[in-house]
């Protein structure tokens, strides 16, 4: 046994040391970490225990016999954040550029299938240059198992990628199906086909950064939720966003010490919402002022900014927060924000995360443009997601629900449980000028009649006591008093019990 000591730790020097000391430099040189330097941020101090750090590959074609290295190009295991269990795996683009081989498949798969078994999240540190070539078809095999592991375990246990350096051709697709994706600037990209390949099929001239970079993913597509300037800072946050998912879909949410008082009044509030019904005003501070101190973890910040979507905390309980956002385009639902927000209740309810939705949405956006792209397939993935919900749905209008978007938004109509309205909530069909054109188009010629009637409009229908009448607005409350409404009606929810009817699975409007 002594004698297998030397040997024991020399193979772990070997696996450690990856590709070696001078690719580990032109990592550093690239402003990246190495595949463990993240691990040791990622995780609590000390907490990491390695699985399967001496699996090499097993190909014996073009020469691959004689290159062997310890761990394979991954390195997988477990540790915890903030004292709380999670499975990670890591690639090393400094072996082999962190391409995936069989072997490299099956590490990830064994640590994905042991965070399912115990109910743990799983984080994939994504930084490889796609399927080993040299193995040809027994690595296409490998990322269509670790697929077909992302869809099994897709709403059982939370999965988060972090995308660190290339990422391209089907290995973007394991990402794809993970719950949230974040990059980094600069030094990480994804895309399906790169910037050679569109340039032979297209002609057009294209850069990696621009094809499928942070900025692109977190802007334009919506495929990233989040961009980071460095490593650092991305594992850092990752760390903090960790804090707020449950850890399977069965252990509820987190719940931390809180001091921040749960009747803590915001007379602010009062008058964030202006006299003038076409004056925006930032529903960020709504948010941040009904939530435990100020803190909310915004995803997707920089994509669909007409809808807001993000993790907070009420008395110390981890919430779902869905608000349009009355600064961007008047907070009017389109395509991407539909989408956006969809995937987000979807995600919130899978994992029976209560959600809290603040209302003030003219409708949705009209235009060809929006309905040739299919706004009305897109808009009912939101309708759809809030629909099927069955986690505490408590929603508050600030100013304007017209339309089918009131409808969507979490209304009573699709089992919200409590839904509040401010003094200054418009529930309405149509805006009152749109309405009155309609209604009296006998008189649209006449400037005085139409003003009359508008007024006429606005007192009857521009305000929340007609839709209070008739149950569909559970009370009408003071801005001041908003947190402690949404306080109280979530302790009386915790319990909630509301199942869905049996179905082998719905049929969301793809």
């Amino acid at each position: 046994m002594s004698a297998n000591i030397p040997e024991l730790e020399r193979r772990r020097a070997a696996a450690k040391l990856g590709g070696g000391e001078k690719r580990i430099a032109a990592q550093h040189a690239k402003g990246k970490l190495t595949a463990r330097e993240r691990l040791d941020v990622l995780l609590d101090e000390g907490s990491f225990e390695e699985l399967d750090m001496y699996v090499e590959h097993d190909c014996v074609d073009f020469g691959m016999q004689e290159q062997k290295v310890p761990g394979d190009g991954v390195v997988t295991g477990s540790g915890t954040i903030h004292g709380r269990l999670v499975y990670v795996f890591s690639q090393d683009f400094t072996v082999f550029g962190g391409s995936l081989s069989r072997r490299h498949a099956q590490k990830i798969l064994k640590v994905m299938d042991m965070a399912m078994k115990v109910g743990a999240p799983i984080i994939g540190l994504n930084d490889s240059g796609g399927a080993r070539i040299q193995e040809g078809v027994a690595s296409l095999g490998g990322y269509a198992e670790v697929f077909q592991q992302n869809v099994l375990a897709s709403g059982v246990i939370p999965q988060i990628s972090l995308i660190m350096g290339p990422c391209a051709g089907g290995a973007v697709y394991s990402p794809a199906m993970t719950d949230f994706i974040f990059m980094v600037k600069d030094s990480s990209y994804m895309f399906v086909t790169g910037p050679e390949v569109v340039k032979t099929v297209t002609n057009e001239v294209v850069t990696q950064e621009e094809l499928g970079g942070a900025i692109t993913h977190t802007t334009k597509t919506g495929v990233a939720d989040i961009a980071f300037e460095n490593d650092l800072e991305a594992l850092t946050a990752t760390r903090e966003f960790v804090a707020y998912l449950p850890s399977d879909n069965r252990s509820g949410v987190p719940e931390l010490p809180c001091d921040d008082p749960w009747d803590r009044q915001e007379d602010s509030l009062d008058t964030l919402v202006p006299a003038n019904a076409n004056q925006p005003y930032d529903m960020q501070e709504l948010v941040q002022k009904v939530l435990d101190d100020g803190e909310f973890f915004e995803v997707q910040p920089a994509h669909a900014g007409n809808i807001l979507t993000g993790f907070g905390r009420v008395e110390g309980r981890t919430v779902g927060v869905v608000a349009n956002q009355p600064m961007v385009q008047a907070g009017v639902l389109d395509i991407n924000a539909s989408r956006k927000a969809a995937r987000f209740v979807r995600f919130c309810d899978a994992f029976s995360i209560p959600i809290v939705t603040f209302v003030d949405v003219p409708g949705f956006l009209p235009g060809t443009a929006q309905e040739h792209d299919g706004i009305i397939k897109h808009g009912a993935k939101l309708l759809f997601a809030y629909g099927e919900a069955t986690v505490p749905k408590i929603t508050v209008i600030t100013r304007k629900a017209y339309g089918g978007a009131y409808d969507v938004m979490a209304s009573k109509h699709l089992r919200g449980d409590l839904n509040y309205a401010w003094p200054t909530a418009e529930i309405a069909v149509m805006g009152a000028k749109g309405a009155v054109e309609i209604i009296f188009r006998k008189d649209r010629d006449d400037p005085g009649k139409i003003a009359a009637k508008t007024k006429e409009y606005e007192d009857r229908f521009a305000n929340p006591f007609v839709a209070a009448a008739q149950g569909y607005i559970d009370d009408v409350i003071y801005p001041h008093s908003t947190r402690r409404r949404i306080a109280l009606g979530l302790r009386k929810l915790r319990n909630k019990q509301l199942a869905n009817p049996w179905k082998k699975h719905d049929n969301l409007p793809l």
